[in-house]
C-alpha cells in the first residue's frame, strides 16, 4: 500500500513537473547524482523531494562529498575532544553547519549553510592585543553564558578598522585606504548616555555601529576582502586612534572570518 502511494506521488510530482521529473528519472542514478552535485546543498535539499529517485540520487556521498570543503578530511581529522561522528558525508555536512568544531586548542571552525564554504573563529586568546598579558588590564575567564558586562564605560569612541592582505599593508602605511573604516563598540543610544557621564570631547565621525546576533552577542563588520591570489596572509585590525581612554567592561570572545552570503 505504501508502496502504491509513493508511486501515485512520483506520477503527480512528475505531472506538475511538465515530464521533466520523468525524463531525468530515466537517467542512471549516479548520473542525476553528478547532476545535483553542481548545484548547491538547498538545491540538493529540494532535488530530494521530486521523487524517490531524486531523493536517493541527491543524498548520496556523492552529492555532499562535493559540498565539503577540499580538505575536511585534514580539518576533521584533528579536532579537540571526541571525533565526529556521522553516517554519511550529508550528515557531516549538517554537523559542521550546526555545530561548529574547536580546532587547534579554542579556534573554532565550521561551514556555511547555503554554500559549504569555510567558517572561522579566532578566539579572544589568540589575538594580538595590546597588554592582553598584563592581569591589570584584561583577565581571562572562560564564561560560556557571557555576552555584555551589565556596567561599562571608555567605550563610546570611535576606531579604525581594516582588513587587507599582508603584502597590500605595506604599501599603505602612510595613506587611507578606500576600505578602512570607522567603527564604535557600542550603540548610538548608548553612547549619547555614556556622553552624559562624560565631559571630555567626543569624535562624531560616521562610524560602524555594532549590530546585534541572534545568540545574543554584537557583532561589528570590520571590513571584506576577496581572495583571488592564492594563499597569503590577511591582516585584520582595530585601532583606537582619536583617544586613549580607560575603558572597562569589554567582553571579547573572537573574530569570525566567514563567506560573504552568511
Amino acid at each position: 500500500m505504501n508502496q502504491e502511494r509513493e508511486e501515485k506521488t512520483d506520477e503527480i510530482l512528475e505531472e506538475n513537473n511538465g515530464g521533466i521529473g520523468s525524463a531525468f528519472s530515466s537517467l542512471p542514478e549516479g548520473c542525476i547524482s553528478n547532476i545535483i552535485s553542481l548545484t548547491t546543498p538547498k538545491d540538493a535539499c529540494r532535488a530530494s523531494t521530486v521523487s524517490r529517485v531524486f531523493k536517493s540520487a541527491s543524498e548520496s556521498d556523492t552529492v555532499w562529498e562535493r559540498f565539503l570543503p577540499y580538505d575536511y578530511k585534514q580539518i576533521i581529522s584533528k579536532p579537540v575532544g571526541p571525533p565526529l561522528s556521522y553516517a554519511t558525508k550529508k550528515d557531516l555536512f549538517f554537523n559542521l553547519c550546526h555545530s561548529p568544531m574547536i580546532i587547534n586548542d579554542a579556534n573554532c571552525f565550521w561551514l556555511s549553510k547555503s554554500s559549504g564554504k569555510k567558517c572561522y573563529m579566532i578566539c579572544a586568546r589568540e589575538l594580538e592585543i595590546a597588554w592582553k598579558d598584563d592581569p591589570r588590564f584584561w583577565r581571562w575567564k572562560s564564561i560560556p553564558e557571557s555576552r555584555l558586562a551589565e556596567y561599562s564605560y571608555g567605550l563610546d569612541v570611535v576606531a579604525k578598522a581594516y582588513v587587507r592582505f599582508s603584502e597590500d599593508i605595506k604599501s599603505s602605511l602612510d595613506r587611507d585606504d578606500p576600505q578602512d573604516c570607522y567603527v564604535y563598540l557600542t550603540q548610538a543610544s548608548q553612547r549619547r548616555r555614556d556622553r552624559q557621564w562624560s565631559t571630555r570631547q567626543m569624535y562624531n565621525k560616521p562610524g560602524r555601529d555594532p549590530q546585534p546576533r541572534a545568540d545574543g552577542w554584537m557583532e561589528i563588520l570590520l571590513g571584506e576582502f576577496f581572495n583571488d591570489k592564492g594563499e597569503g596572509d590577511v591582516e585584520m585590525k582595530l585601532l583606537e586612534t582619536e583617544i586613549l581612554t580607560s575603558k572597562l567592561g569589554l567582553i571579547v570572545e573572537g573574530i569570525e572570518l566567514r563567506s560573504k552570503e552568511e
